[in-house]
C-alpha cells in the first residue's frame, strides 16, 4: 500500500485545508444562528456564499473517482480530504459532498438512463437541487433490506407504491427520493427489490413528520414518509429491474467510507480541543495536563485514532486497486472501529472539558449526537461482525 496520496491530490488537500480553517470554522457559529431562521430543508445565506466561493475554486464534487464526472480523484486521496471535512459538520455540504446526495450521484452516475442523468444528476452535480434515499422501515428491521414491504406494482406506464418509510434523510426540500421497494414480492430474497426515482411532489408522496434524533428536528430531516397510490413514470425505474438490493450494496460501499473518514476529522478536532484546554486549564493550581488521568485519554486517543485511521486509507486503497466487491471485508471493519473509536474519543474530550463538553459552545456535544447514529446507520455494528466473522471462517473451512 502507498501512503502518500498523489501529487493532485496534496494540492486539493492544500485548498481544501486553507478553505475549511479560513472560510468554514470561521463561519460555523453564524450558520447555527442563521439555520435557526430559514424554512427546514434550505441553506442559510452563509452557506449559500460558502458553497459559491467553494464551487467558483474548484473544490465540488470531490468525492467523485469517475472523471466523467468528477475531479477523477482516487479513494484514497479523498480519505485524506473527506477527514478534513469532518473537521467541521457544515463542511461536506460546503463542497457539495454531503450524504445522501453522494451516495445517490454514485448509483445515478453508474445504472441512470441517460434521460435520468440530465434530469436528476446534472442538477446534483451543480448543486441546483438535493435528494433523499428512501429505503428503511419502521415496521421490518432496517439491518435486513430483503424484508422491505413497501409495494411498487405496475400498471400501464406507470409505478403505483404503497408503503411506509421512515428515516429517509434529507427529505424536505429534496426534489426527488430514490426509493427501494419490492416489485417481485415472490423472488429469491435478494431479487425482491428495486430502486425507483419518486419526485417529493408526486401525488401519493407524504412526508408525515421528520423524526426526532437526539432532540434534533432541523435542516432536511429524517422523515416519515407515507407512500398511498403514489404514482410515478415507469422509466423512473433506476437499474434493472429487481435488482435493487444489488444497487445497495454498490451505494453503500462507498458511503460507508465516506462516514468513516469524516467521523476520523471529527475526531481529531475534538482531540486537538482536549490537549488546548488541558494545556490551559488548572484544577488546584496544576494544569490539567499534568494529571495523569489526562495524560492517559490524550495518549490512548492519539493511539486509537491514528489506528482508525491507518485502517480507513487501506480500505480506500483497496477500493481503488481491487474494487469495492474485494474490499467488502476491509468495508465492513472499519464500519465498526471508526465510529467507536470516535464515540470512545468524543466521551473522553467531554469528560476532560467538563460542563463545556456537554454544551454547545464548542462542536464536540454536537459531534457526539450526530456521531452516534453511525453505528447503526448502513448497518449496525452487529451485523457487520456477522459479515467479517463469515468471510473470516469461510477462508479456513
Amino acid at each position: 500500500m502507498e501512503f502518500r496520496i498523489s501529487d493532485e491530490g496534496r494540492l486539493i488537500e492544500e485548498q481544501v485545508v486553507r478553505f475549511i480553517n479560513e472560510k468554514v470554522i470561521p463561519a460555523e457559529r453564524i450558520y447555527g444562528e442563521q439555520a435557526h431562521k430559514v424554512a427546514s430543508g434550505d441553506d442559510p445565506p452563509i452557506m449559500k456564499s460558502l458553497r459559491a466561493e467553494a464551487k467558483a475554486l474548484g473544490l465540488w464534487n470531490l468525492f467523485l473517482p469517475d472523471a466523467e464526472w468528477g475531479p477523477g480523484v482516487s479513494n484514497h486521496d479523498y480519505s485524506v480530504l473527506c477527514e478534513h471535512m469532518g473537521r467541521s459538520q457544515i463542511a461536506s455540504r460546503v463542497f457539495n459532498c454531503q450524504a445522501p446526495d453522494t451516495g445517490n450521484i454514485e448509483i445515478l452516475a453508474e445504472f441512470g438512463t441517460d434521460a435520468q442523468k440530465e434530469k436528476w444528476l446534472k442538477p446534483l452535480l451543480e448543486g441546483e437541487i438535493r435528494s433523499c434515499f428512501s429505503m428503511t422501515e419502521p415496521d421490518v428491521s432496517g439491518a435486513d433490506p430483503t424484508g422491505l414491504r413497501t409495494l411498487a406494482e405496475r400498471d400501464g406506464d406507470d409505478w403505483v407504491i404503497n408503503g411506509h418509510k421512515w428515516f429517509t434523510s434529507g427529505a424536505i426540500g429534496a426534489k426527488f427520493a430514490i426509493a427501494m421497494v419490492v416489485t417481485n414480492p415472490h423472488g429469491a430474497p435478494h431479487e425482491r427489490a428495486s430502486m425507483i426515482l419518486v419526485p417529493t411532489n408526486a401525488p401519493g408522496f407524504k412526508i408525515i413528520r421528520p423524526v426526532s434524533v437526539m432532540g434534533h428536528t432541523g435542516g432536511g430531516g429524517h422523515c416519515e414518509i407515507q407512500y398511498h397510490n403514489c404514482r410515478v413514470p415507469a422509466e423512473n425505474l433506476l437499474g434493472p429491474l429487481h435488482g435493487g438490493f444489488m444497487l445497495a450494496q454498490a451505494r453503500l460501499g462507498p458511503g460507508r467510507i465516506h462516514h468513516c473518514m469524516r467521523a476520523i476529522g471529527s475526531a481529531e478536532r475534538a482531540f486537538e480541543i482536549m490537549c488546548r484546554h488541558a494545556n490551559e486549564r488548572e484544577v488546584g493550581g496544576v494544569k490539567l495536563a499534568e494529571k495523569q488521568i489526562v495524560q492517559d485519554w490524550i495518549a490512548t486517543s492519539r493511539m486509537e485514532i491514528d489506528q482508525a485511521r491507518l485502517l480507513t486509507q487501506f480500505a480506500a486503497w483497496k477500493m481503488d486497486t481491487v474494487g469495492k466487491r474485494l474490499a467488502r471485508t476491509e468495508l465492513s471493519m472499519v464500519k465498526v472501529v471508526v465510529p467507536n473509536m470516535m464515540m470512545t474519543v468524543l466521551d473522553r474530550v467531554i469528560q476532560c472539558l467538563g460542563a463545556l463538553g456537554v454544551s454547545d459552545d464548542t462542536p464536540v456535544a454536537s459531534m457526539w449526537r450526530n456521531g452516534r447514529a453511525l453505528r447503526i446507520a448502513d448497518g449496525p455494528d452487529e451485523v457487520h461482525k456477522m459479515v467479517i466473522a463469515r468471510r473470516e471462517l469461510k477462508r479456513f473451512a
